[in-house]
């Protein structure tokens, strides 16, 4: 069964945005009081949430398909409709935000930090929020953008001041346990910590967490045992704790030994860009197990070796607690020495403004086709617009086309090579939109008058005026009178025929 969990694949779809709603106002004496439909509301936004009282993905794990709440319809009388729900995911801190293809896009380090990881749809404009001097009333609405979707990595490296690295059964967790009140798993055989355990140990006026984790083993950076689960969990910490084992029984092993192979490992682990290396870090050395008279006797002979090569040397017992006390005293020292110096390396921060104008609307992309030449036209806008476009309404496409015209899609497509009848493609994927190009569909629309949802640029103005009813009915009218006195004229001629 499964208790912990540190890396996770989440498949997010945030919400969709409401569709506007096409709606005129009637009431009486007023038959026509002008457009009055709502807008749509915006879709869900799906936002991590960096949670001090969450430790593990476990959660996630199980329910890896999160969706946000989609916005509601817009309604008449100028009603707009409800926002979605947006859906909160509490992570633990530390989490590492990445996309499926290995790219960090954000750290959660910070207590009750927000990240919107996957933004809502835009909610539709009604037609009243369409209305202009020159399109008086509207007979279309926008319809709401579908929320972002994909999928992202969470990946989890536990946040703490002090990491005890150490052979398995070296005494890590018993340590821990010993120096504050965490409980975790403790064991006679290896590799009994199969996930970080964290203890906050409090020395005098210092106070800080320590982590237990996983045991390393030769090996361990290439992935061997549990090395790379263990080498993850020691990135943030500040300083390491080796906890050398002077009791062990197996062949071949002695602390000298097994601190060489530990210091190989983290060595040869690369820590992301921009950390200090792990042996950069400040370390410590405790000889532990020294309530057994053996091992006090070799952790003596061993201490002088470890002094020369730089390290800070304690001799402690987990069971008698015999030097605990000093050992935690120069934890807190380091700890309190680096969050000095990270209080004041630390930069401030960059404003970058970057003006609109600068920033390019759309970009054509000329593809080779069968039937020759596809024009694909990528930008967020265009796609936007395509998405809100309700393409079963006359009306609709042609506003669609003279926004293209306007952001300058029509002189792109020229200057590319399109020619009238020339296949273009707007977008990626299945909310691409295909065409062929006729350039006459984006000019002076808003001059031209036609039934409201209805364009005379693409079906010709199929719907009649009254006018056009009314000598369609005379004619109509004049055709059933002929016909009467047809039969009429028929009828006599046959009575006159038998008299």
């Amino acid at each position: 069964m499964v208790t912990f969990v540190d890396t996770v694949t989440l498949h997010l779809r945030a919400g969709k945005g409401g569709n506007g709603c096409v709606s005129v106002r009637r009431e009486k004496f007023k038959p026509l009081g002008g457009p009055d439909g709502g807008n749509g509301g915006d879709g869900g936004d799906i936002v991590l949430v960096a949670d001090p009282q969450v430790t593990t993905l476990l959660s996630y794990h199980h329910s890896p398909h999160r969706t946000g709440g989609n916005g509601g319809f817009g309604m008449g009388d100028l009603r707009a409709g409800a926002a979605g729900e947006t859906l909160d995911l509490p992570v633990p801190l530390g989490t590492v935000v990445k996309s499926t293809d290995g790219e960090v896009l954000h750290d959660m380090i910070t207590p009750g930090e927000r990240y919107v990881i996957a933004a809502g749809g835009r909610g539709g404009l009604g037609n009243a929020a369409l209305a202009s001097p020159k399109r008086k009333a509207p007979g279309f609405a926008l319809l709401g953008t579908p929320g972002d979707e994909g999928s992202i990595v969470l990946e989890l490296k536990t946040v703490a001041d002090v990491a005890l690295v150490g052979y398995p059964s070296a005494g890590k967790s018993s340590l821990i346990a010993a120096m504050s009140a965490a409980r975790p798993k403790i064991a006679d055989y290896p590799f009994t910590t199969l996930h970080p355990n964290l203890g906050v140990v409090q020395a005098g006026d210092s106070r800080y967490t320590v982590a237990d984790v996983p045991g390393l083993i030769e090996g361990a950076s290439e992935g061997r045992g549990l090395g790379l689960e263990f080498l993850r969990h020691v990135e943030r910490c500040s300083a390491l704790l080796h906890v050398l084992d002077c009791a062990t029984l197996e062949p071949g092993r002695d602390p000298l030994s097994d601190l060489d192979v530990i210091l190989a490992e983290l060595a040869a682990y690369e820590v992301p860009e921009g950390q200090t290396p792990l042996l950069e870090r400040p370390q410590l050395v405790a000889l532990n197990k020294i309530d057994v008279p053996e091992a006090r006797e070799l952790a003596e002979m061993v201490r002088a070796d470890i002094e020369a090569r730089g390290f800070r040397v304690f001799e402690i017992s987990t069971v008698s607690r015999e030097g605990l006390r000093p050992l935690s005293f120069a934890l807190g020292e380091l700890v309190d020495t680096h969050r000095a110096e990270a209080a004041v390396e630390v930069p401030a921060e960059r404003i970058v403004i970057r003006p609109k104008g600068s920033r390019t609307e759309f970009t054509i992309k000329v593809e080779g086709g069968t039937y020759g030449n596809i024009y694909r036209v990528l930008g967020e806008k265009p796609v936007r617009w395509v998405q809100q476009t309700d393409f079963q309404n006359e009306e609709a496409v042609g506003y669609l086309g003279d926004r293209l015209e306007r952001l300058g899609v029509e002189d792109a497509l020229f200057k590319a090579g399109a020619t009238p009848g020339s296949t273009v493609v707007i977008g990626t994927g299945d909310n691409s939109v295909v065409f062929d190009w006729e350039p006459s569909i984006a000019s002076t629309a808003e001059l031209m008058t036609s039934p409201r949802g209805t364009d005379v640029r693409i079906g010709g103005g199929s719907r009649r005026t009254t006018s056009e009813r009314r000598e369609r009915y005379h004619e109509r009218m004049d055709a059933k009178a002929a016909a009467r006195e047809e039969l009429e004229i028929q009828r006599r001629a046959s009575r006159e025929g038998e008299e």
